[in-house]
Order: C-alpha cells, then sequence, then structure tokens
C-alpha cells in the first residue's frame, strides 16, 4: 500500500515537470534580485535590484575617470590624460536584464540545476566600456601639431668656390586613424582599468637625396639672360626681389615647382613695389610689376636644359625683351603660372643672378646626359602680325592738363619650335607652344576737369581731332598757362616752352612697347 502511494506521488512530480518544460518563471521585473554569485566586471551584484546593479557598474566606470592614460609618442614627450578625457561610458549590452534571470528561467529541474552552478562556480559578465573616438581624433590632431616634423631634404648652395652640400633631416609624422585604433583596441580589449600607457603610431619621413647624389650636380643643364635696362628703379627691385626667392632651390627627379607659389606674395613685405604691369590691354601699377620677365628668363633657361613644362601662359599684350612665344607670364588675380617638373634621373639645382648693369640669368645645374654632339635651339616664328590703325583718346575726371599715353603694342600670333641637330644635321623639329597677343593703338586718358570753360573748350576740341600729340600740346599749354598765372607772369607765346623753373606739363608717355609687363 505505501509503495503504491509513492508511486502515485512520484507519477504527480513528474506530469508537473513534463507541463512546465520549456516555460520561463515570470520574472518580477525591476524588482526582482539577481541571485547570489554574480558579477559584472569586478562588480558583484548578487542581491541586487536591476536598477541597483545599474547604479553600481556606473558608479564605477565613473571611478575610472581619473585613471591615468599615457600615450608615448616615439622620440617625442609622453602625454598624460585621463579616461575621462577620452570620453569612457558604460556599454549596456544587457547583461544586468540576463543575470537577473539566471535560475528563474525553465522548468523546476533547469532553475534548480542553474542555482545549483551559480552557487559552485559563480558567473561573470564582462564590464563592456566605450570611448569617444571623436574626442580621441581631436586630442591625436592636437598633438599632431606639435610633434609632426617634415623631412628636411638634402639640399644645395652655390658659392664661389663650388656647391656646398647641406645634409637632409628625418622627419616624423604622427598617423592619426591608426594611433586612434590602437588606443581604441586596447582600452576595449585589453585594458585593466588601471593605469595604462599606450604606443602611438608613428611614420618616419626620410628626406630625399644625400651628399654622394648631390656632389654629382654639377653640369650646367641650361642658362638664359635677359636685359632690363630702361626700367625704372621699382621694377629694378621686383625683378631683384622675384630673382632672390627663385634662387637655391633644389628640385629631385619627379618633383614639380610652381613660380608662383615660389615669388608670392605680391606684398611689400615680401620686397616688392609698385611698378607698371598689363591689365586689359593697359599698363598699370601693381606690387610686382616687372615679375614676367623673371619667369620669362627662367622658362628659357628651362627650355635649354629640357626639362617637362608643365604649364605656361603668354602675355596679353608683346614683350620686348624675348622673341614672341618666348615669354612665360605670371598673373596671381589672373590665375597664370609657370609651371616645370624636374623629369632627369638626379636633382637640379637654380641659380638665379642680377647684374649691376640690369641683366637677369637662370642657369640650371645638374648630371649632363644628352651626346655631346647634340644640339638643341628654340626658333620664334611669326604668324600673324596686327598694326593698330588709329589712336585711342580716353577722357577722365582727372584735372585738366593730365595725359597719360601708353605707346602702340603691335598684336602677333607666333609659336615656337624646338629644333635639335646632332652633329650640325637637323634630326627633329617640334612645336612647343603657340602665343596670341592682343593689338592696342596708342592710347591716351586724359584729363578734362576745370572750372574755366575756355580751358574746357580746348581740350575738347583737341579730343575731337582724334591726334594724341595734338591733345599733348593742348594739355601743355593749358598747364603752361595755369603756371604763369598763379606766378602772376606772362604766358609763353603759343608753341613755346614753358619757362625754366614752371612746373612740368603733366603729359607722359610709356618708353616703349614691352617696357613694362605682368
Amino acid at each position: 500500500m505505501q509503495k503504491w502511494w509513492k508511486t502515485i506521488f512520484m507519477a504527480a512530480i513528474v506530469s508537473v515537470s513534463l507541463l512546465n518544460a520549456g516555460s520561463d518563471v515570470k520574472a518580477a521585473g525591476k524588482d526582482c534580485k539577481i541571485e547570489a554569485g554574480v558579477t559584472v566586471g569586478d562588480i558583484d551584484v548578487s542581491g541586487m535590484t536591476i536598477p541597483e546593479a545599474e547604479s553600481a557598474v556606473a558608479a564605477y566606470v565613473d571611478s575610472l575617470q581619473s585613471v591615468p592614460i599615457t600615450l608615448r609618442l616615439e622620440g617625442g614627450q609622453d602625454t598624460v590624460g585621463t579616461a575621462g578625457e577620452f570620453g569612457i561610458a558604460w556599454e549596456n549590452d544587457g547583461a544586468l536584464e540576463e543575470a537577473a534571470m539566471l535560475g528563474k528561467r525553465g522548468n523546476i529541474v533547469q532553475r534548480y540545476k542553474a542555482l545549483a552552478d551559480l552557487k559552485k562556480e559563480g558567473q561573470n559578465y564582462p564590464l563592456h566600456v566605450s570611448f569617444d573616438e571623436n574626442v580621441i581624433e581631436g586630442i591625436l590632431h592636437s598633438l599632431s601639431e606639435t610633434y609632426n616634423q617634415e623631412a628636411v631634404e638634402a639640399s644645395l648652395t652655390k658659392t664661389e668656390s663650388g656647391f656646398q652640400i647641406t645634409e637632409g633631416q628625418t622627419g616624423h609624422v604622427l598617423d592619426v586613424e591608426k594611433s586612434k585604433e590602437a588606443i581604441v583596441n586596447y582600452l576595449t580589449d585589453s585594458w585593466d582599468y588601471g593605469n595604462a600607457s599606450i604606443n602611438l603610431v608613428v611614420t618616419l619621413d626620410e628626406p630625399r637625396g644625400n651628399a654622394e647624389t648631390l656632389s654629382k650636380v654639377k653640369d650646367v643643364l641650361g642658362t638664359a639672360t635677359t636685359a632690363y635696362k630702361s626700367s625704372g628703379p621699382s621694377r629694378v627691385t621686383n625683378i631683384k626681389t622675384g630673382c632672390g626667392h627663385l634662387n637655391g632651390i633644389t628640385l629631385y627627379p619627379g618633383e614639380q615647382c610652381s613660380v608662383l607659389e615660389c615669388i608670392t606674395p605680391f606684398s611689400t613685405a615680401n620686397g616688392y613695389e609698385l611698378a607698371g604691369s598689363y591689365l586689359n590691354g593697359q599698363v598699370v601699377e601693381s606690387l610686382g610689376g616687372g615679375i614676367c620677365q623673371v619667369s620669362t628668363t627662367l622658362y628659357n633657361a628651362i627650355l635649354k636644359a629640357e626639362l617637362q613644362v608643365d604649364e605656361r601662359s603668354n602675355h596679353s599684350m608683346i614683350v620686348s625683351y624675348v622673341e614672341p612665344s618666348e615669354d612665360a607670364a605670371i598673373s596671381e588675380s589672373g590665375g597664370k603660372d609657370f609651371k616645370f617638373t624636374n623629369n632627369k634621373e638626379y636633382p637640379i639645382y637654380i641659380e638665379g643672378t642680377t647684374s649691376s648693369d640690369k641683366t637677369i640669368t637662370f642657369t640650371i645645374y645638374g648630371v649632363e646626359d644628352r651626346p655631346a654632339n647634340r644640339e638643341v635651339s628654340y626658333i620664334s616664328e611669326v604668324l600673324e602680325k596686327n598694326v593698330p590703325p588709329a589712336e585711342k583718346i580716353i577722357p577722365t575726371g582727372d584735372p585738366i592738363g593730365y595725359v597719360n599715353v601708353q605707346s602702340v603694342h603691335i598684336g602677333y600670333k607666333a609659336r615656337l619650335w624646338k629644333v635639335v641637330k646632332e652633329n650640325g644635321v637637323e634630326v627633329s623639329r617640334e612645336q612647343v607652344n603657340s602665343s596670341s597677343y592682343a593689338a592696342v593703338p596708342r592710347t591716351a586718358t586724359v584729363g578734362t576737369a576745370t572750372a574755366d570753360p575756355v580751358a574746357a573748350a580746348q581740350i575738347q576740341e583737341a579730343i575731337a581731332t582724334g591726334s594724341i600729340d595734338q591733345v599733348k600740346a593742348v594739355a601743355g599749354a593749358i598747364l603752361a598757362q595755369q603756371a604763369a598765372a598763379a606766378a602772376g607772369a606772362q604766358p609763353p607765346a603759343e608753341g613755346q616752352p614753358p619757362a625754366e623753373g614752371q612746373p612740368p606739363t603733366g603729359v607722359t608717355e610709356d618708353p616703349g612697347t614691352g617696357a613694362t609687363d605682368g
């Protein structure tokens, strides 16, 4: 009878267990307490509700904010920050909710087993923290501004006794992206929440060239000279300044030179003065006027050295110091630049000099690899010539008597040929460039502002003739009459020059085509 009763009781238990198989005991929400033996990282959350455990973990992570983290730079000073400065935060990945369900999921047997295992072995959930990558990247960029050092290329200096060689210097650059990756990976995967030291990723920037290579640079590959004997003091200054900015450049194989970048800005602080330059068919005063003679002279030396010309522009109007199509204009506002690349196997050195007799010379040094029997020359071919048929007079609001005359500029279409001879026999002829120069008539800007109706009528009548020389004569006479009246003297007879010591007539004329340029 007793045995039969035990059998019925065990069957009832099994039946209940089978009915509950695969189902969970409903947790009591946020108030459900976590069983004993559960930890998150090093934090014991046993007996806590989910909100209590969240507070405990958050407090622990908050305590980590002051933990020092050292960033180490090769060859530089260590930088010490804190986990808080790197934007540490706790990533709640559902571990606490999972912990609260331990021993409360499944049938009675499963729950019993889970509690037994928990009591015996415990259960640890990793503490997942994250860091603000944008903040870390900002810190690294700040470090790079003071740490980064570009390589200093080995270079040459031309002296009276020859070339002097300056050895290069290795540079170093902080790799921001790889360093950020190293920091984040270490702090999220390997950090033990104590003081940390992380090596940042640095890339070495090796200089190009060395003394052995540069010692071979001594051959003259090309040279060119132009004269500026009619230039005034300001234009002379600008030519010397621009030449100085280009003198001494060492250009390595494959390296490009932008003349505009080397010689700008056109400012008084950079050594430039106001002088004549071309603008929309007129000669105007601008800082750096005359600089195009510098780039043009260099252009011709580069051609003779047979370096690669990447960008070149002709002037808007013809210049007098080289043949048509041999010029190279520079314009900061107009986007005109002269660029060339060292296409040789060895470095080149650019020497620029000016002389007391107003000439500028550029010489390109390198390693001569062209055959001795090879001769290169350049020929300018004029395709079209356009002489303006008439003069142009432009009245202005300047005081009467003012006349500024710009000489005629003949228009041209031209092209430049490169001719190669071997043993005196032409073997090739190729077109280097083509150029088009605007035709601009002899032009006068004439001041007409006066309170004297007689003088106003005289200058208007002169303008109506269309003759600049007539305008100049009338303007000169008006100025002479004004000067004589101011001095209380009789004006000179018509056609006679002002008396000695009287003010100048105010009539000016540029010295000739191409005397000034852009």
